[in-house]
């Protein structure tokens, strides 16, 4: 026993020798020191000091080992930290060597020491924190400088902390352990706390409005998002991203994460991802992304007619056009040369950056499962593995961004786009397309376009309207209907069977006014400009397109690669693998037998749907005959409603509530059938995202087409025209007599069913697409920690917002579409429906620009040359259109009737039109009425008047049709066949003389593709001169050299 006790005697010696260096080295914290064991102190031989000194040694041995003398490489040069953040080179303790906290921080960056501890700590625990880990004075001086990775240390010296005592606890007994347990309480976990809370402040206020690494160089391109679960599959899903995030390093992306602990929910983990140039080159080069090669020589094209004058509305050049135009080609790596790169981090645009990283992240594989290879980030998403995927805005949309930060264009989008007070100005759609991508800029091309050609249409209908409000007063119809000695000394037939009463003609005085505001001589006029405003507006458009293609490098496009990815729904459904004929690959396939049943199942929701609308449509017209009869009762009982009667007559009143009702349940069968046919079009399993768009495209506007014109399609060519006659009215299911129109016709029910649905549509989207995102967005603010955006970091920001979706555009193409549809199908009943739109389409645009740039996270950007299946459907519309409208005119106005009397039954010279209202009712005996139709008032009066062209009761075919009935029919027909044809040759022949393609982009596109093969050419021509010359050179060196070998050997000889 006595070597053990001389080397415990040197070891005692060792301690005190250090102990008296620590304690001259900081006497102060020494004193301070009171009722907690210090080794020195003990006795020597006792067995306090032999375990401490044993375990110390032991500690010694196996901290040292492990570490290697050598400086560490940083994988990022710029990452690197000063030489007084390194942690030291450790190796063997020798003796009587002092351990000192201060010998980190080097003589000339040397601070006064501040300590955060408030006790102090052991010299055991100093020792280890002098040898594994930098100091608190360190930290100290670290966090006032604000350094983001100080939090990193002060985590990774708890995980040594906390591995060392469990190392200690391995060693010693239980109780050597509780001995060595220090009777003062610890105060890391206070400084600690303390230390974060100041790091995460100045970590916010550095990174609020960054969007960069914690070095701040390397941009953030995208960000993904995820929240522990803490259910069955959390092992699976946190096995699913670990694969993820090492494959996406492995493809050349760089990855952070942010820490659950940083975010503002104390949940949530972030993970930012960058592109480095080596990636964003090699992936522009598979994508096809054109870049400039050099500034175009062609000028631009701004010069219209009459510009001068539309000053006022024009946005400021640089925001119009906030790059120079220049030839550009697809992307080569091998060609970097060729390309105008001054900057590589600024050189792609951030829509092309984050367009680079979704195409790598939806391709991106995470494992096998099932036997078959899973990937794509969309699956992950489907899964809940990750809850969010999205790019960053620039920065915040009320301010500009500061340096280092680029421009910020979400700020110059919001101050020149998204406000309502520039409702009168164009729009800048160059800025949208960079910052959006082609996709989104094309919906806003064409709405603004649709919108500019919307203002011809209105003020064309205005003056139409206004034609027929002046001339209101000179109207004969009205006239004769509003005189008491005519139209008040005709009595009609009751309206309903037995409680209708028998009423006077002039009490419709107003609504025959009313009526000839849209039923005038101007109704044809209108209709016919109509059928040719949307041939123009059609052609165009095409025009506009194709010089969108031309300026944005759409003309040799492809359909983008992602919408033919196939979806990962079709891949896990897929049992059978064929070779695809293009890629001569194995593919999923899934065979048609097994779709079939899903395609039936799919026809016949819709098919059910449809026929719900129909029988909805039914229920209406059903409540309007129920309650008819008890307006009308009501109003004639009541003394009060005796001057309302005037203005709202019980035929007004009840096409008033049933087309509000008809519009609360229209709203309510597209909020379901919404989810429906998204959920059918999924069963369905299309291949791709292009199948999976229009097959909801498909199912969506033949439902919405239905649901909103089905009422308008039954009141202009159904209600009145299979009425019958008095005592012999034809029935709705044996109860309910057949609706009437209006002695004046059916139009003004028409035009109050067209505006109230047109209307209430337009309205309630904008409010909900303005609140909806906006209460959203407030509640989940009020739901974290705090609710202004000024203290969280940018990707906080963003992930607070609501999502815009893959189908975000196809709601607004949808909304856009049916809203065409009530301007042109019923048009000839309201001219002031282009004017509704166009009033709309301007809060329209402000309105998504607001909620795009404000309220949405980032969407992916896309490409897309053209708006799809929609230009399709429009043109459908447009040939339907001008059926619609001469079927209209004919059949649901009077004009037609009136030209018949004008010319063929007029026989006042003088007023020609006088005697018109009297001719166009037929006369009914009172005694021919069946016992159970008769109003149960009698009267003294034996005929009452009906709209209709038939025999009177002395006539040997009473009650059938007259020949002016046939007259009138013919015209009808004649009418509708003569403007058909008119306006269908008019379509044709615009649509043959307006070119596809205008004659100046035609000469740009030739212009530019002669000069990109020139450039190339040149490029390559000079390359080659080159690489001779080089070989040329290194050849005569050869030569040189041979000869120079030769002379010596000849010499040596």
């Amino acid at each position: 026993m006595e070597a053990p006790v001389e080397d415990l005697g040197r070891s005692r010696e060792r301690r005190g020798e250090s102990a008296q260096a620590d304690s001259k080295e900081a006497p102060p914290e020494s004193q301070r020191r009171q009722g907690s064991w210090k080794p020195g102190d003990q006795q020597p031989g006792t067995l306090r000091e032999t375990y401490w000194e044993r375990s110390q040694e032991r500690y010694r041995e196996r901290a040292v080992k492990p570490r290697v003398k050598g400086q560490v490489e940083w994988k990022y040069p710029l990452e690197k930290k000063p030489s007084c953040l390194k942690p030291p080179t450790l190796v063997e303790p020798e003796e009587n060597e002092v351990y000192k906290e201060d010998l980190l921080i080097p003589a000339q960056v040397r601070r006064p020491t501040i300590r955060f501890s408030l006790q102090a700590r052991s010299r055991l625990q100093s020792r280890r924190s002098a040898v594994c880990c930098p100091s608190s004075s360190v930290i100290n001086e670290l966090a006032k400088m604000g350094d983001p990775d100080v939090l990193e240390m002060v985590q990774e010296e708890e995980r040594r902390a906390g591995s060392e005592e469990r190392f200690f606890e391995q060693d010693l007994s239980s109780r050597e352990s509780s001995f060595l347990i220090s009777e003062e309480p610890r105060s890391a976990k206070r400084y600690n706390l303390f230390l974060r809370r100041r790091l995460m402040f100045k970590k916010d206020e550095q990174s609020k409005d960054s969007i960069f690494f914690r070095d701040g160089i390397r941009q953030i391109d995208f960000v993904l998002s995820y929240v522990d679960d803490i259910k069955k599959e959390a092992e699976l899903k946190a096995e699913r991203r670990k694969e993820f995030e090492q494959n996406l390093r492995k493809t050349g992306l760089e990855l952070e994460i942010e820490d659950k602990m940083n975010s503002e929910d104390g949940k949530t983990y972030f993970v930012k991802i960058h592109a480095p140039w080596e990636v964003l080159v090699t992936y522009a080069e598979v994508l096809g992304i054109k870049m400039p090669i050099k500034e175009s020589d062609i000028p631009r094209a701004d010069k219209i007619p009459f510009s001068c004058m539309l000053g006022p509305l024009k946005l400021p050049r640089n925001v119009k056009h906030p790059h120079a135009e220049y030839f550009t080609a697809q992307f080569t790596r091998h060609r970097q040369e060729l390309f105008l790169i001054e900057d590589e981090s600024s050189f792609f645009p951030s829509s092309s950056r984050n367009r680079i990283v979704y195409y790598i992240l939806s391709r991106c594989p995470f494992g096998i499962e099932d036997g078959k290879k899973r990937f794509g980030i969309e699956r992950l998403l489907n899964s809940h593995t990750y809850s969010s995927a999205f790019p960053l805005h620039d920065g915040q949309y009320w301010k500009p961004s500061e340096p280092p930060n680029p421009v910020n264009e979400r700020y110059t989008l919001c101050q020149n786009w998204a406000r309502f007070s520039y409702f009168y100005k164009e729009q800048p759609f160059n800025l949208i397309r960079d910052y959006y991508g082609e996709k989104i800029g094309i919906y806003f091309v064409f709405l603004g376009f649709y919108t500019e050609m919307l203002f011809f249409a209105a003020i064309v209908g205005l003056a139409c309207f206004i034609y027929g409000l002046l001339s209101m007063h000179d109207n004969s119809s009205s006239t004769e209907i509003c005189d008491p000695e005519i139209g008040g000394q005709i009595i009609m037939c009751p309206l309903c069977d037995v409680m209708c009463d028998y009423w006077r003609l002039n009490s419709t005085c107003l609504a025959s006014k009313f009526s000839h505001l849209f039923d005038n001589e101007s109704t044809v006029f209108f209709a016919i400009f109509m059928g040719i405003w949307v041939t123009l507006f059609l052609e165009f458009w095409k025009q506009r397109q194709a010089r969108l293609e031309y300026e944005w490098d759409l003309v040799d496009f492809e359909e983008e690669q992602q919408q033919l990815q196939l979806r990962p729904e079709f891949e896990a459904m897929c049992t059978h693998r064929k070779i695809n004929a293009v890629t001569k690959e194995m593919e999923p396939y899934l065979p048609l037998c097994s779709r079939i049943p899903w395609y039936f199942l799919s026809g016949a929701t819709v098919t059910l749907w449809m026929s719900l609308v129909i029988a909805c449509m039914v229920a209406v017209i059903v409540y309007r005959l129920s309650v008819f009869a008890t307006f009308a009762s009501f109003m004639e009982s009541e003394a009060s409603l005796k001057h309302v009667r005037s203005f709202l007559t019980p035929q007004i009143t009840t096409s008033l509530t049933g087309s509000c009702l008809n519009f609360i349940v229209i709203l309510i069968l597209n909020f379901f059938y919404e989810r429906i046919s998204a959920w059918i079009t999924k069963m369905e399993i299309p291949r791709t995202h292009q199948e999976y768009e229009s097959s909801l495209t498909l199912k969506m506007f033949l439902f919405q087409f239905v649901n909103f014109y089905s009422s308008c399609f039954y009141v202009a060519f159904f209600k009145g025209k299979f009425v019958g006659y008095p005592g012999k009215y034809t029935y709705l299911f044996n109860v309910w007599r057949s609706e009437e129109c209006d002695p004046g016709g059916c139009l003004v029910e028409l035009t109050t069913q067209l505006t109230i649905i047109m209307t209430g549509k337009q309205v309630f989207g904008n409010i909900k697409e303005a609140i909806y995102p906006f209460v959203l967005n407030w509640w989940r603010r009020r739901k974290a920690r705090t609710n202004s955006e000024k203290l969280y970091s940018r990707w906080e920001q963003d992930h607070d917002l609501e999502t815009f979706g893959s189908l975000g555009l196809f709601y607004e193409y949808l909304e856009t579409v049916i809203q065409f549809g009530f301007v042109t199908l019923f048009v000839a009943s309201f001219p002031l429906a282009p004017l509704l739109a166009l009033l709309n389409n301007i809060i329209e645009i402000r309105v998504d620009a607001w909620k795009l740039t404000t309220q949405y996270r980032r969407p992916v950007a896309a490409k897309a040359h053209s708006i799809g299946v929609w230009q399709d459907i429009l043109y459908g519309m447009a040939v339907l259109s001008v059926a619609t409208n001469a079927f209209i005119v004919a059949f649901t106005s009077d004009m037609i009737p009136r030209l018949v009397y004008y010319y063929a039954y007029s026989k006042n010279a003088i007023q020609p039109m006088r005697g018109y209202v009297n001719n166009s009712l037929s006369i009914f005996l009172i005694a021919d009425f069946p016992n159970h139709t008769v109003p149960s008032e009698k009267r003294d009066f034996t005929t009452c008047r009906y709209r209709d062209y038939r025999n009177p009761p002395d006539h040997e075919d009473k009650y059938f049709h007259s020949m002016q009935y046939w007259h009138v029919l013919a015209a009808k027909m004649t009418f509708i066949i003569i403007m058909e044809h008119v306006v269908f040759l008019m379509k044709f022949l615009l649509a043959w003389m307006i070119p596809d393609v205008p004659k100046d982009v035609m000469e740009r596109i030739k212009r530019e593709k002669l000069m990109t093969v020139k450039i190339l050419h040149d490029f390559e021509l000079n390359k080659l001169k080159e690489n001779l010359r080089m070989n040329s050179s290194d050849f005569a060196k050869h030569l040189i050299i041979q000869e120079n070998k030769v002379h010596l050997a000849k010499s040596a000889t």
